[in-house]
């Protein structure tokens, strides 16, 4: 979930085709959660194999990774670390809306409400340790490379920017901003055509992208600010201070440009006052931890190992399977030779 800056941030939208050949950091948990919301059947069940076992995660990771490959992206996937002292209520919270939306899925079942049940449904998801182990299992047997950083996935994801090691960082949440991250794509694992919610219409999604600098300089705002302007309106770490969104956050952070000033405007105007970690939380954004990485390599595709987890193991069509394999052998074949060939002008 994270911050929520969508009413402030310029966004510009792009095409797969610009992305081709760039490397990009993919936040994910955050893509797993997205193919276990949006996997499902019409009433919300989620994707699962003959025996009960959900698989829309590897679903969505192999199909929609192939197309990153095929459209010439290089995906080099990013998993959360252990989390920060201070996320831990976030994460109650959020197991706690979880019980509910499945409580809530389950009772518009019985009532035969089943547009209202997929909604609920969404909410409900569940993204375990064992889906997470099976996804970085199946990136190996398609040859991408992945990375468990040391703590948040967006943070890691900044600090490869920062090295080098990749274009962007794809994700939904606007947090990758607040960690430095200088590039911000979102939408690329939603891209395509979605049902409106309640609507009996469809709208077509396309990948955003996001300039941290000209975020900042369109708010006349620095970094250290924007960190502020999220704390006050609620991050992943804290809840944030009730009526204020990001317009009213952002007047703030240009009347008080200290972090002190702005705690004791917040205490004076609003009787609020930020958690007792709230500083912690500040440093965090600044100088997050990360993870040493190296650089973008393709692995090597397994057929075998594709048909043993996905076909054996959990019951998918087999020849769509090893079609699959084989376009994505020969789609990171044909990406390795052009880059032995552009390694000659360079």
């Amino acid at each position: 979930m994270g911050v929520d800056l969508r009413d402030i941030v310029e966004k510009e939208s792009i095409k797969f085709e610009e992305l081709n050949g760039k490397v990009i950091a993919i936040d994910g948990m955050n893509a797993l959660y997205q193919f276990l919301a949006s996997i499902r059947q019409e009433d919300g069940t989620p994707l699962k194999d003959f025996k009960g076992n959900i698989t829309a995660h590897l679903s969505g990771i192999f199909y929609r990774t192939s197309k990153f490959i095929k459209e010439g992206i290089k995906p080099y996937y990013v998993f959360d670390g252990k989390p920060p002292p201070f996320k831990e209520e976030t994460r109650a919270e959020r197991a706690e809306t979880r019980k509910e939306a499945e409580e809530k899925w389950k009772k518009a079942l019985e009532e035969e409400r089943f547009e209202e049940a997929k909604k609920y449904a969404q909410g409900s998801s569940r993204l375990t340790k064992e889906m997470v182990e099976e996804t970085k299992r199946l990136l190996g047997y398609m040859g991408v490379p992945w990375v468990q950083a040391e703590s948040e996935g967006e943070a890691q994801g900044a600090w490869m920017m920062e090295k080098g090691l990749a274009y962007a960082v794809a994700s939904q949440d606007y947090d990758s901003l607040l960690f430095g991250c200088p590039v911000l794509v979102r939408n690329l694992s939603l891209s395509g055509k979605r049902k409106v919610p309640r609507q009996n219409r469809f709208i077509t999604v396309e990948p955003e992208m996001i300039f941290l600098d000209k975020v900042l300089k369109g708010l006349g705002i620095n970094r250290e600010q924007l960190i502020v302007m999220g704390l006050m309106c609620g991050t992943d770490f804290n809840k944030g201070v009730r009526g204020v969104g990001p317009k009213t956050g952002l007047k703030i952070v240009k009347e008080y440009k200290e972090w002190e000033e702005v705690k004791e405007y917040i205490k004076e105007k609003y009787s609020y006052e930020f958690e007792e970690y709230i500083d912690d939380v500040y440093k965090f954004f600044l100088n997050p931890p990360h993870k040493e990485a190296s650089e973008f390599r393709w692995g090597k595709v397994s057929l075998d190992g594709l048909k043993e987890l996905l076909v054996e193991e959990h019951d998918f069509n087999e020849e769509r399977i090893e079609k699959v394999g084989k376009e994505i052998m020969k789609n990171i074949g044909e990406s390795k030779n052009q880059r032995k060939i552009s390694a000659w002008f360079e």
